[in-house]
């Protein structure tokens, strides 16, 4: 079976999960979104993006759009806590991407913000929906230390599941 592993990743932590994979899955190809090859000769695609507004990022959400058909496994990292709403939307909104989509899992974890973003966020009016509130400011200190090793072996078994049943389903 022909697997490619094709992340996007703005602060490292969805390259970190993709690396992880790829460990887990030796003979997987491996590289970044802006470079994957032909699509068409990949029998599984491990898709990973970070979550941008609910959704997948843009790139991501461009690369998906070309996977319809293909059995695809996608993984990401947020700054929300991975069993939040939030996540599960993120996830089905990435899935909505895909053409005829054939999302065979899921796998999401936290991962650490932006800190570009966290000083945005930082600036902006109390009444703002995004402003920074006790809480919010909380889930930006447990994000710090993600992804961990927990969740690279998290992934990595992930990983290995998703291909044993692939394998199994003929």
């Amino acid at each position: 079976m022909k697997i490619l592993i094709a992340y996007s990743s703005r602060t490292g932590n969805t390259r970190k999960l993709a690396e992880a994979i790829h460990l887990a899955l030796p003979n997987a190809d491996l590289c970044p979104m802006g470079s994957v090859p032909n699509r068409d000769i990949y029998d599984l695609v491990f898709a990973g993006f970070w979550v941008e507004q609910e959704n997948a990022c843009e790139e991501a959400r461009a690369c998906l759009q070309k996977l319809g058909g293909k059995p695809v496994a996608l993984f990401a990292t947020l700054g929300a806590y991975p069993d939040s709403q939030h996540a599960a939307d993120s996830l089905k909104a990435a899935a909505a991407q895909i053409p005829n989509a054939n999302v065979v899992d899921t796998f999401i974890c936290q991962g650490r913000i932006d800190p570009v973003m966290i000083e945005w966020m930082e600036q902006l009016p109390a009444d703002d929906e995004n402003a920074p509130t006790d809480s919010r400011r909380q889930l930006w200190k447990d994000a710090e230390s993600h992804p961990d090793h927990a969740d690279l072996e998290a992934v990595a078994s992930w990983a290995e599941a998703v291909l044993e049943k692939q394998l199994a389903a003929g």
